[in-house]
């Protein structure tokens, strides 16, 4: 095994494993016409991965950097291309959420699919193959296959089952997604024509020139910056949230997102840290100037669901914030959030899906004063909004600290602004969570939470509570790679 890869302690390849077991539910699913049975052929294969990447979880050693669980095949040896696996505290944690959410999508749209249930489900987990894959992926093509993976699923998900809009939104965000990755493969192949290895840990911390950094740090910013989106490449996100039916959102929301600042922390601090440190400046103006903009436009919103997909913009930016701090604090702090936003914002879209399908509209004052009628859900979604915007004792809170701490180090005056933005999220959500609770006094015939949505609604909020009270867990996983990342950092910049 190679030195920045430990060996497999199990008797079979369980990262190839936790990758293609959804396909293999893909394979059962294409064999079958019944819809529950496609249905219930695709939770199991989503609770299996999830059993598998647990494994993963609890057998991971927190106490050492180096990649774990490795496998490498020669895939084209004579372009040095490798099918190479291996995960450390960053992508371990970004794993586990992608198995924790995607049965649940495949819970949440139990009733809402009725058409193309085949098709929809196997969108759903060529989605969760592709995600994984890319959070598991040590060789540059690889990742790159794995990337380009998830476009096609998407942005059928929208293009088929979304919203009046789903052409403009779906053909949006296959530009914006294309174009950001074409940039990405600039970048891989300057990369091989310097070190002659697409192997992403070999390129990293090289000490390639000032200028080189420069050039290969602004293609792949634009690349991540698009995915998670930063400002100004977050218009696509509101048009793709507001049209894609409510797994397509979830899977946006918690998964699709984080891909981009994965990017930052897996590629552009440990591959070209001098031109990351260069633009820090630049990249914390942009995560505050989205952290304000996507509070103040949330404030104007009529609509639930467009106004949880801008306080993704301004979420996300507290990540990127975290991440180009360059402090422990920081780091962790934008890991935390990421797994936050991840759980918190995809509940808030489960929350709107299922209001959805009783009174088919997503408007507030449509869906206002539901406090008398199904008190199940306005506790639900109470905990949810809470945590949005990190009220103390949930898991947000833990993770906006870590970030505001790291801010006000590194610039009082970007500490000052993020609070502000913390502020306006607690104005956005709490006006929307009185208009939910006491908005109308009107009498009206809608059923409260059934099974179903208790099931999967109930372990988000079980995260949301566990990591608001007791982080620690959390924090030990990822602190070691974390502070390894910054070690590294700390002696370039010496």
């Amino acid at each position: 095994m190679l030195p920045y890869l430990t060996m497999n302690p199990f008797g079979f390849p369980i990262l190839s494993t936790v990758i293609f077991l959804p396909l293999v539910g893909v394979f059962f699913i294409l064999f079958l016409k019944d819809g529950n049975k496609i249905k219930i052929t695709a939770f199991v294969a989503g609770l299996l991965t999830l059993g598998v990447s647990l494994m993963l979880f609890f057998n991971f050693d927190a106490g050492t950097p180096i990649f774990q669980f490795g496998e490498r095949l020669a895939w084209i040896p004579v372009y040095n291309i490798n099918y190479v696996l291996g995960v450390d505290g960053i992508s371990i944690m970004l794993i586990v959420l992608t198995a924790m959410i995607s049965p649940l999508c495949v819970l949440c749209s139990w009733k809402a699919i009725e058409k193309r249930v085949k098709e929809f489900m196997i969108c759903i987990l060529l989605m969760e193959t592709a995600m994984i894959g890319v959070f598991c992926a040590l060789d540059f093509i690889l990742f790159y296959v794995f990337w380009e993976a998830m476009l096609i699923p998407m942005y059928l998900l929208i293009a088929v089952w979304g919203g009046p809009n789903k052409d403009y939104a779906s053909l949006k965000f296959f530009i914006y997604t294309l174009f950001g990755s074409v940039f990405l493969l600039v970048a891989i192949i300057a990369l091989y024509l310097v070190n002659g290895t697409f192997s992403i840990p070999e390129a990293m911390f090289k000490g390639y020139s000032f200028t080189f950094q420069i050039w290969v740090f602004l293609a792949f910013a634009i690349a991540f910056a698009i995915k998670v989106p930063m400002f100004p490449f977050h218009t696509w996100l509101p048009a793709a949230h507001t049209e894609a039916p409510t797994a397509g959102s979830v899977l946006l929301a918690s998964i699709l997102l984080k891909m981009g600042t994965y990017g930052f922390l897996r590629f552009c601090l440990p591959i070209v840290p001098m031109a990351s440190f260069y633009f820090a400046p630049f990249m914390i103006v942009l995560s505050i100037v989205a952290i304000i903009y996507g509070g103040f436009v949330c404030l104007s919103q009529t609509d639930m669901k467009k106004l949880i997909a801008y306080s993704s913009v301004a979420h996300m930016g507290f990540v990127t914030l975290g991440i180009f701090t360059f402090t422990v604090y920081g780091f962790v702090g934008a890991m935390l959030q990421m797994l936050n936003h991840g759980v918190t914002t995809g509940a808030l879209f489960l929350m709107v899906g299922i209001i959805y399908e009783r009174t088919h509209s997503r408007q507030i004052y449509d869906n206002a004063g539901l406090g008398k009628f199904m008190p199940a859900y306005v506790g639900f979604f109470g905990l949810f909004a809470l945590s949005s915007f990190a009220f103390p004792g949930t898991n947000s809170f833990v993770g906006e600290l870590y970030v505001l701490i790291s801010t006000f180090a590194r610039s009082r005056t970007a500490g000052f602004f993020a609070a502000v933005g913390a502020v306006v999220a607690a104005a956005y959500m709490l006006k929307l969570l009185k208009q939910i609770v006491w908005g109308r006094e009107d009498k009206r015939d809608i059923k409260d939470l059934n099974v179903r949505e208790f099931v999967y609604l109930t372990p988000l909020a079980i995260f949301v509570i566990w990591v608001g009270l007791f982080p620690a867990p959390f924090v030990r996983v990822m602190e070691t790679t974390l502070v390894n990342l910054f070690m590294q950092l700390n002696k370039l910049s010496q």
